[in-house]
């Protein structure tokens, strides 16, 4: 049988109301050892960028029926 991790009030995850995770402090991400312009990275964008537009029109789609 295998386990699931809960969330919310079967694991004990409730947050008491006022309390905010957007105020935490992120840590900087150090992004010095990418060539931002190498052939490979703008390639690399373009595929992320159009999944994600397919993503978001997929999800618009569903959301309009």
């Amino acid at each position: 049988m295998s386990e699931r991790q809960g969330s919310g009030a079967m694991s004990g995850n409730i947050k008491p109301a006022g309390q905010d995770d957007s105020k935490k402090a992120a840590p900087e991400e150090d992004f010095a050892d990418i060539d931002m312009k190498a052939p490979e990275t703008e390639k690399a964008a373009v595929a992320i960028q159009s999944q994600f537009r397919k993503f978001q029109s997929k999800k618009k789609q569903e959301v309009k029926s």
